[in-house]
């Protein structure tokens, strides 16, 4: 089995860069990058040292619910292409290790199915976690701040 390494939907980024609201309802925090791990979660890369980015509130899910974790995330303010769906690791997954998480199609988490796993085994983790039932996708989150980096699916 293979996996696809998802960024955030385009249609959601540009919303956010145009100065739509977080899930918070508020508007963007605008910032320029020092260039020391700001991780853009749509190009899947960093932001450059004096290039614009936001800082938002994001919920990868589609409602509310007591699993549906909200955080801060980045993005570059300027418009930039989404990565593409690969089973490389992203740009961003530069940390030694993160948590990996798997999520059931109710979009709730899978007991069970989280750990602290090295960044070199994080696809390998996925595929492991694709073979139960229960494990709709999987969640690639900070392991020192639990901040969302992407989300892996079934390819």
């Amino acid at each position: 089995m293979t996996v696809q390494f998802k960024a955030l939907p385009t249609k959601d980024v540009r919303a956010l860069q145009r100065g739509g609201p977080d899930a918070y309802g508020r508007t963007p925090e605008r910032k320029v990058s020092d260039g020391d791990g700001m991780p853009c979660r749509h190009c899947l890369r960093n932001v450059a040292e004096g290039d614009g980015y936001l800082i938002l509130a994001y919920r990868p899910f589609p409602s509310l619910q007591p699993y549906a974790e909200t955080g801060p995330i980045f993005l570059h303010a300027q418009e930039c292409e989404r990565a593409a769906e690969t089973e490389a690791l992203p740009d961003i997954l530069e940390s030694s290790d993160y948590i990996v998480r798997g999520y059931g199609a109710d979009d709730r988490i899978v007991y069970g199915s989280g750990g602290v796993i090295p960044t070199v085994d994080i696809a390998a983790r996925a595929e492991t976690l694709f073979e139960r039932d229960d494990i709709a996708y999987v969640h690639v989150r900070s392991a020192r701040n639990n901040c969302y980096q992407c989300r892996i699916e079934r390819a």
